[in-house]
Order: structure tokens, then C-alpha cells, then sequence
């Protein structure tokens, strides 16, 4: 598997359009101001931005720049839109489907934890990385594709699924897609099991769940290609696989686009 960097900057220092859940970089002048979707942009000393664009998103995307010397340009963003083919789930534990109250609420508070850690809005430019597959295997669930879990023969419809599933044996290492900061390593969430989050800098973070082993901890600075911990099948899991999630803040995006496969 070849890795790709995000949608390549063609007009402007912008793309002329994107697909749903991309990561878009661009490029403006250094020292601009830059604001997309009700938030300032931090700027890298070469003058690139990041920023994603949603699973639902119609679009057309709008960015303001305004230049070190005062002049204001707005730059659109058309969104290409992609198919979300449903998935139906069998084998998973009905509790973590459906759970009671008392395990609603512990779900409600680690995900609170995580979307904390994914705030972060540092000035370090890892997301400017080639990124590379964490694992390499086969892929058994993709991003966006709307999720049932079959419950004592019935239809449970949940989220569309938040990642890229990728199939692999237990135990397999898994590596840092590209360098970054450890905010969050937890061995034991409810849903999730084993989930460790990486932050590649300017709201980018990527997000490995079920795992069997963490070999990192919060704070850790990672190298690309580092080993972050193992493959296993924790939380809510029919086998062993690696869930490999990618977020600008709260905006959930594709993994593939970043791993070099089209949609």
C-alpha cells in the first residue's frame, strides 16, 4: 500500500474542490489570517493550514484569508460528494449495543475524555508528513459507511462508522501514520477497549482503537513508524482489527484519503 499526502493545493494554494471527509492543506502567505468554519486557522512559518471537511458536508466550502498587508480574498471549496453503502453487524455483545444505563453513562464520560483531547490546537507541523498505514492488511470497514448491529435477530442502526477498519492478527505492531504527541492512552474504555490518540499539530489527531497492548503513554513525543502498542480486539469488536480513526477537532475524516486510496 502506498501512502499519498491530503488533497494537493492547485489554485490559489487551495484545491478547487474535495471530497466528503478529506483533509484539506492550503497554502497562503505567511503571517496571514485565515478562517474556515468559524475558526482561526493557525498558519505554519511556510504558510500552509489544514483543515477537514465533513462526512455530510454539501458544500460549497468557503475560506477567508487576509493577507499580511491587509487584503481580503475568500476562496470556495467545492465538496465532492461520495456514497455511504450500509453495513450490517452480527456477533457483537448486545450489551455494547444497547447498553444499560450504568454503562451509558460510563461510555458518555470516556467519550467526553477523548473529545477533550482532541481540542488541542498546537503549532507543530507533523501533520505536514507523508502519512503512512499504521498496519497493512485487509480492510474490513471503511469510513462513513452507515452502521446496524444485529441484535437477537433484530436491527440496531447507529452512527455511521467514525474510521477505517483494518484486519489483521492479534498482537500485530502498530506504527505512528506520522509523528506526533500522545493526548490520550487509555487500556480499558468501555466501547473502544485499548485507544490510544495521536496529535499531528493545528487540530489534526489520529485515533487507534481495540487495542491489545499500549506501549506509549499521554505526553510521549512518537517518531513516524514508531510502534504505539498491538493489535487486539478490546471494547466493542468481532475480531482482532485496528480501528484507525482521523479528526480535525471534532470533524471526523477518511483515513484512505490520507493513505493513498481512493474512495
Amino acid at each position: 500500500m502506498q501512502p499519498a499526502s491530503a488533497s494537493a493545493a492547485t489554485r490559489d494554494g487551495f484545491p478547487q474542490s474535495a471530497p466528503q471527509g478529506a483533509l484539506v492543506i492550503g497554502k497562503v502567505a505567511p503571517g496571514s489570517r485565515v478562517r474556515y468554519a468559524d475558526r482561526d486557522l493557525l498558519v505554519t512559518r511556510g504558510g500552509e493550514v489544514v483543515f477537514g471537511i465533513g462526512r455530510d458536508e454539501k458544500g460549497p466550502v468557503s475560506v477567508d484569508v487576509r493577507s499580511p498587508g491587509g487584503k481580503h480574498t475568500r476562496e470556495e471549496i467545492a465538496v465532492t460528494p461520495r456514497d455511504w453503502p450500509l453495513e450490517r453487524i452480527e456477533g457483537v455483545p448486545p450489551k455494547t449495543v444497547e447498553p444499560p444505563p450504568e454503562i451509558a453513562a460510563r461510555i458518555q464520560r470516556e467519550q467526553a475524555r477523548v473529545v477533550a483531547a482532541r481540542m488541542r490546537d498546537d503549532a507543530r507541523e507533523d501533520f505536514l508528513e507523508t502519512f503512512v498505514w499504521p498496519v497493512e492488511g485487509r480492510i474490513s470497514g471503511r469510513f462513513g459507511n452507515q452502521r446496524v448491529y444485529v441484535v437477537n435477530g433484530d436491527d440496531v442502526p447507529k452512527s455511521p462508522h467514525s474510521g477505517m477498519d483494518i484486519a489483521v492478527p492479534q498482537g500485530t505492531a502498530i506504527k505512528a501514520p506520522a509523528s506526533g504527541l500522545v493526548t490520550f492512552a487509555d487500556p480499558d474504555l468501555y466501547l473502544t477497549g485499548g485507544t490510544v490518540l495521536i496529535d499531528h499539530g493545528h487540530g489534526v489527531s489520529s485515533n487507534f482503537l481495540h487495542l491489545s497492548r499500549i506501549d506509549v503513554k499521554v505526553g510521549d513525543r512518537v517518531g513516524q513508524g514508531q510502534v504505539i502498542g498491538a493489535v487486539g480486539m478490546t471494547g466493542r469488536a468481532t475480531g482482532p482489527h485496528l480501528h484507525w480513526g482521523l479528526n480535525w477537532f471534532d470533524v471526523r475524516l477518511d483515513p484512505l484519503l490520507l493513505a493513498g486510496i481512493a474512495p
